[in-house]
């Protein structure tokens, strides 16, 4: 069970943070369907930035001095400069969106059809394999908290919430549900907040208020980027063990799918992204899964075909979006490009 839990949390995290990310986007009034290629470009720019750190030696400095908590600053590091780089990379979104009123649909699969591209590009140019890996060492054991950090032995038994929360976890879920709890204050909370908000339903109305619209959506999307390229770096170093292959395993098509079953609001998108997450955790380890510590893998037993459990993450997407679409509301000037001229 400790196990099931962990992997959950490792597959929920990137889905929550970028669900969010869509939210921030759409609640300024700008469609974000680019947020697959939003993760793909920031996972990418996490490893180089991780590989950079190794070829400086940093993280070997960190290792030989036995303090395994200098490498989680390392990690967060790496965080902040996929957070920027994914910032950058939605300003092509919002140039086009807002500038040039182009259709946001189309812009954003543009930009999901041009960053597994260009990533792939620059990784055979730079790797001369189609897959960019950690240079040294292996992220699973570098970047985990694990007991000895805490001054235990390997041998010393935590209990159960001592090993489901504090034994081979990964600091970027605790750090990302932190942030996933700030930025939701600031979007529901806050001043600011409320602006973003009033001009993804009434920008007009905004407008004559003195809010700055187009500012205000700029900004909304350049959030959206940030974290959408956070969350790629969380999905590269835990789920992909630092590695970018111009793939994503279609977490930001996903997070769409949890943004929208959590009609754009905190909680029901955390609770979605917790669902989504655990049956990805099952695809990935139905194998190995012992659900109630008895010794039998149940799953694995049932002789059910493996392709079953690798569409299921996707089968309860459909699902449940089927059922749930209905009663979601977007915000009224979702995709509208706004005009100052219009009333």
């Amino acid at each position: 069970m400790p196990f099931l839990i962990r992997q959950t949390l490792i597959y929920a995290i990137p889905l929550m943070i970028v669900a969010l990310a869509g939210v921030f986007a759409e609640r300024s009034g700008i469609i974000n369907l680019a947020l697959e290629g939003m993760m793909i470009f920031g996972a990418y720019i996490g490893v180089v930035c991780m590989n950079v750190m190794v070829s400086l030696g940093w993280f070997n400095a960190v290792k030989a001095s036995g303090n395994m908590w200098g490498m989680q600053g390392y990690l967060l590091l790496g965080m902040a400069v996929s957070a920027i780089a994914g910032s950058i990379f939605s300003l092509l979104l919002a140039f086009a969106a807002i500038n040039l009123k182009a259709d946001q649909t189309i812009g954003g699969t543009a930009l999901n059809m041009l960053a597994p591209a260009i990533v792939l590009f620059l990784v055979r140019i730079t790797a001369k394999q189609n897959n960019l890996l950690l240079s040294s060492g292996d992220s699973a054991t570098w970047f985990m908290i694990k007991k000895s950090m805490w001054g235990f032995d390997k041998s010393y038994k935590f209990g159960f919430l001592g090993e489901t929360f504090l034994n081979k976890v990964y600091l970027t879920t605790y750090f990302c549900i932190l942030l996933f709890i700030i930025m939701s204050v600031i979007l529901y909370k806050t001043r600011f907040g409320l602006r973003l908000r009033s001009c993804g339903e009434n920008p007009q109305a905004s407008a004559s208020l003195g809010i700055n619209v187009l500012r205000m959506r700029y900004t909304g999307v350049m959030i959206s980027g940030a974290l959408a390229g956070l969350g790629g770096c969380v999905f590269a170093v835990t789920t992909a063990n630092c590695s970018a292959n111009g793939d994503v395993a279609g977490f930001g098509f996903l997070a769409l799918a949890v943004m929208i079953f959590g009609n754009w609001k905190p909680l029901p998108i955390a609770g979605g992204a917790l669902l989504f997450g655990l049956f990805k955790c099952i695809a990935a380890s139905y194998n190995t899964l012992d659900i109630n510590g008895d010794g039998i893998y149940a799953l694995a037993n049932l002789g059910i075909s493996s392709h079953f459990y690798r569409m299921l993450p996707y089968l309860i997407t459909l699902a449940v979006l089927a059922f749930t679409s209905k009663s979601s509301r977007a915000p009224k000037a979702e995709g509208i490009p706004y005009d100052p001229g219009t009333r």
